[in-house]
């Protein structure tokens, strides 16, 4: 699921592709995305840029030739959400909301990529009631907003779980806080006021940063992989060196378990005391946690995944199928057959004898009685 982070370099690509692309027309929405509105600006030639708070995401659209013309449109990446930019002919399957580009051959079309559809958009959009400031460019409220609210019942949690409330947490997402327990060495399952009122007084004397100052530089660090070039997952080296960056999140020797919100947390030692009752493992089925959807100019590589898992499924049923009824069915047809045959020779060999012994004995008896017959008629 895209983060704070990759939200902040979605919003970077928009900005950067808008320095060289012109863009006019209309903008399309796909025929499947029937829960999301439509998007009402036609304008010939218009400017198009981005902010972005946590995990929301606003497009401000401007009509070059009369600034009062304007709009912005408010994204929620949910679980697939991305920006694309590809040529009209190479336009991914997933391209949910389209921006042309104008004056140019061949045409661009920067798209709203989302293969499982959980993303939303609204048009003039607020940012959302609840949630939180952003911790990697409004730091101070962010923090002001946690330690003001540690009375609050989302703080009653395990302080894993306290960090993914957007309420308090905004951008947070189950990669960066696995990192930033790891880097501060805090067992998920530890209370969070436990965790947190000993910042409100100052009481924590550490030479490290503490875990509110982390949520800012752990988040900070994904920005900054590849010199800022991390925009686009194209550039040479983005994907492999998010994955080297990871120090804990799907990490080779890492635990994991679920939370009570069924979410996968992944630490190191021991999980805490308010760990789950027989609370699950998650398996690891290779490779690192890198596979986060993140804007730029690539199709969608994250479509692949669901067509890998198919046919795992597919053979089983199918290995075992023939195996169980081939047994039982060889078994009786063999012993059914040895019978059979077995008992054919006896009755042949002594039902022939039989009858040529007993005709002729037949016939002797009925001649001396014929001569007995004829005696005593004389």
């Amino acid at each position: 699921m895209p983060e704070g982070p990759e939200l902040h370099m979605a919003a970077r690509f928009i900005n950067q592709v808008a320095k060289h692309h012109k863009f006019g027309g209309k903008i399309v929405k796909s025929e499947v995305s029937t829960k999301n509105p439509d998007v009402e600006f036609d304008a010939k030639s218009y400017l198009i840029s981005a902010e972005t708070r946590g995990k929301e995401l606003k497009v401000f659209l401007e009509d070059k030739k009369d600034s009062k013309s304007k709009t912005h449109i408010l994204f929620r990446f949910g679980m697939s959400g991305c920006f694309k930019l590809t040529q009209l002919d190479d336009l991914p399957k997933h391209a949910h909301l389209r921006f042309f580009t104008v004056d140019e051959k061949p045409q661009q079309v920067l798209s709203f990529v989302d293969y499982r559809r959980f993303g939303r958009w609204e048009l003039e959009g607020n940012w959302g009631k609840n949630r939180g400031p952003d911790p990697i460019f409004d730091y101070e409220n962010f923090r002001k907003n946690v330690l003001n609210n540690l009375h609050t019942a989302a703080f009653n949690r395990p302080i894993c779980e306290a960090m993914l409330n957007q309420k308090y947490f905004n951008g947070i997402g189950n990669y960066l806080r696995a990192e930033i327990l790891f880097r501060i060495k805090i067992p998920p399952f530890t209370s969070s006021r436990e965790v947190l009122e000993p910042l409100v007084e100052g009481e924590v004397k550490s030479e490290g940063p503490d875990i509110l100052e982390l949520c800012n530089i752990v988040a900070t660090e994904v920005l900054s992989l590849d010199k800022g070039k991390n925009y686009d997952p194209d550039s040479e080296g983005s994907e492999g060196s998010f994955s080297e960056w990871l120090r804990c999140y799907y990490v080779k020797g890492m635990k994991n378990l679920q939370d009570h919100n069924g979410r996968t947390i992944w630490f190191e030692g021991e999980p805490g005391p308010m760990a789950p009752v027989n609370a699950k493992v998650v398996g690891r089925k290779g490779g690192t946690g890198s596979k986060v959807p993140k804007s730029g100019s690539s199709s969608d590589k994250v479509k692949s995944e669901p067509e890998e898992k198919k046919p795992k499924v597919k053979s089983e049923p199918d290995e075992k199928k023939p195996k169980v009824k081939s047994e039982p069915e060889k078994k009786p047809r063999k012993k059914v057959k040895k019978e059979s045959e077995e008992k054919k020779p006896k009755q042949n060999v002594k039902m022939e004898p039989e009858d040529e012994v007993t005709a002729e004995k037949r016939k002797s008896k009925d001649a001396s009685k014929r001569i007995n017959v004829q005696l005593k008629e004389k």
